[in-house]
């Protein structure tokens, strides 16, 4: 659901608000990822990450006044994600939990492919009663961008309050094995799977087999009849790593688009660590919808594309998200 122009003046400018994860991420770089039994050796390095403050920090660095909701320990971990919040001006609406901040482990290839463990801690306590205490703030947003490492009541108690505005949803439903409920997905405007969880949604809510390799080799016509099977009235965005992007609209949702369905290419780069990419196009793209609300959404996809390309080029998840500035001159 788009907001209404008058919805619209009254809102924060250019704002996005995110309901999500931290965690610490604990990072091994190797020559090739572990095998069952096998130990390795490689380079260690710990950094802060979440799908959540990954994609609020990429909103912020993008350029929109962003706020981040979440649940956070008493301990280090915490420490660290209020002091990256204030160094960012990053708006942080935390509720103090007595779990301990959530972490992951994260292995790197030498292609840059990653595979990842996470701890949920704090994450998983992230009360109903705190999202719906930021009901002005939410209702005040532009976009709402939620992923699924923190509570399912949560997630769709914040998209139900935004739906209530007009406020637009953009829901990552990351990771792949989230139980993502029909209601959810139908407070969501807009959804942005990866190969792998565009295919679990499929599964679950299609009952549509389909293998997550093929995806990007899929002809359009088909993807588009997948995708509107699995979100009848909005818009769903499969990110597809190297390939791109595959966008499907639905005929009264074009979101300033000319046609319902297409390709958007992935920007061109020399990888070094893939973590955090989709995150970096999610928090992006957000904010590019936020700041430009009038432009085609094609557009925003070329910005999204091209934010999360650069991210590829550094080490580490939320450290790794350029600011608008830096994508900008790398692809001027």
């Amino acid at each position: 659901m788009s907001p209404s122009p008058a919805n619209h003046e009254s809102r924060i400018t250019h704002h996005v608000l995110v309901v999500g994860s931290f965690n610490v991420d604990h990072v091994w770089t190797v020559a090739s990822l572990p095998r069952p039994g096998e130990t390795l050796s490689g380079h260690y390095h710990t950094g802060p990450g979440g799908k959540g403050f990954n994609q609020a920090t990429a909103a912020v660095r993008a350029g929109a006044s962003t706020t981040f909701v979440c649940a956070l320990g008493e301990d280090l971990g915490g420490q660290l994600a209020r002091a990256l919040a204030a160094a960012d001006g990053l708006d942080l609406r935390e509720h103090s939990s007595e779990a301990p901040t959530g972490t992951a482990g994260i292995y790197v290839d030498h292609d840059g492919r990653n595979s990842i463990v996470i701890g949920p801690g704090a994450n998983a306590d992230l009360p109903l009663a705190h999202v719906q205490a930021q009901r002005d703030g939410i209702h005040a947003a532009h976009v709402l961008l939620a992923q699924l490492e923190s509570p399912l009541a949560s997630i769709e108690a914040a998209f139900a309050i935004a739906r209530e505005a007009g406020v637009r949803t953009m829901l990552n439903p990351a990771p792949a094995d989230a139980q993502v409920p029909a209601s959810l997905l139908a407070l969501s405007d807009v959804i942005t799977p990866n190969e792998t969880e565009f295919c679990a949604q499929l599964a679950r809510h299609v009952g549509e087999r389909v293998d997550a390799s093929t995806v990007a080799s899929r002809d359009d016509d088909t993807l588009h009849a997948w995708c509107r099977r699995l979100l009848p009235h909005g818009t769903v965005v499969v990110t597809l790593g190297a390939a791109g992007c595959f966008v499907s609209h639905a005929d009264g949702a074009l979101h300033r688009d000319a046609r319902t369905h297409y390709r958007v290419a992935a920007a061109k780069v020399q990888p070094h660590d893939t973590t955090g990419a989709g995150d970096a196009f999610n928090g992006a793209l957000a904010a590019s919808w936020a700041l430009r609300p009038d432009a085609a959404f094609a557009d925003h996809l070329h910005y999204a594309n091209r934010y999360a390309a650069l991210s590829t080029e550094r080490a580490g998840a939320a450290v790794s998200m350029p600011r608008d500035e830096e994508v900008r001159a790398r692809f001027a």
